[in-house]
């Protein structure tokens, strides 16, 4: 019977230390901090051991399958490229137009891709640029973007590759999308369709400036399963007599793919 006793006095006394309190002696958790105004501070998370933690705002924590606090988002690569997508994006993809598509020696290799609309030509329509997606069921999907345009007077392809327009004329530029189902060939009935159709004004005065202005755009299209491509067009529309040359692309552009 004493070692029953003593049996039941040993499991009792670990089970009532098992549980520590801060600021109470009467934990109800196997750790509780009492007080209204309690706080807890982990310093391997604080702006200096911690590189996630740029100390110029708040961060939230995350506990992972082992039950360790981070301040790394769910599906974050480790060492790697950042993180992985989640299920519902196809693409997240920042410069989604490379820089310098026509091959432009430096510092003139940053104009996307090039439309010109000449003296014999008040509206000329060409390509940007083309991705390919991969949409894994039936679904609507948004396509969001953002595209940096860059204005001259003279061809951007040939030398001297850039001049402000100074012809106090107006200008319009355009971008729209449209899907080649199943990537065998954008069709005149798909080319029809035309998604996300965003366009800026523009117009120069003497003493103006080059640089690079922002046009964001986005459309919604039901799509089937399977492989699709996407073509992205820009349109250049300008007073008659005068020649305009527009780089789409060439700047920090950004590309967003959502299936819904």
């Amino acid at each position: 019977m004493i070692k029953k006793y003593l049996l039941l006095i040993l499991l009792f006394s670990y089970s009532s230390y098992s549980q520590v309190g801060i600021g109470t002696t009467n934990p109800q958790n196997d750790l509780h901090v009492a007080g209204n105004n309690a706080t807890i501070r982990i310093e391997g998370l604080d702006s200096t051991n911690d590189a996630l933690n740029t100390g110029t705002e708040l961060i939230p924590v995350y506990v992972d399958n082992l039950g360790n606090f981070t301040l790394e988002k769910p599906s974050y690569i480790s060492g790697g490229t950042g993180y992985a997508l989640p299920l519902n994006f196809l693409m997240d993809t920042p410069n989604f137009v490379p820089d310098n598509l026509l091959g432009l020696p430096a510092p003139h290799d940053k104009y996307g891709n090039v439309i010109n609309s000449d003296a014999t030509n008040q509206s000329t329509t060409g390509l940007i640029h083309k991705i390919t997606i991969n949409v894994p069921s039936n679904s609507m999907i948004e396509v969001k973007h953002a595209m940096s345009i860059f204005f001259s007077s003279t061809d951007l392809t040939i030398p001297p590759y850039s001049t402000p327009i100074t012809d106090e004329q107006t200008i319009s530029i355009q971008t729209f999308f449209c899907f080649d189902i199943d990537s065998d060939g954008l069709s005149p009935a798909e080319y029809a369709i035309q998604y996300g159709t965003k366009g800026q004004y523009y117009a120069s005065a003497k003493g103006g400036t080059n640089g690079y202005p922002y046009m964001n755009s986005q459309g919604y299209a039901s799509l089937p399963a399977g492989m699709h491509t996407i073509y992205f067009f820009g349109v250049v529309n300008d007073a008659p007599g005068t020649f305009t040359s527009i780089g789409f692309g060439g700047a920090n552009e950004y590309l967003k793919i959502r299936v819904f």
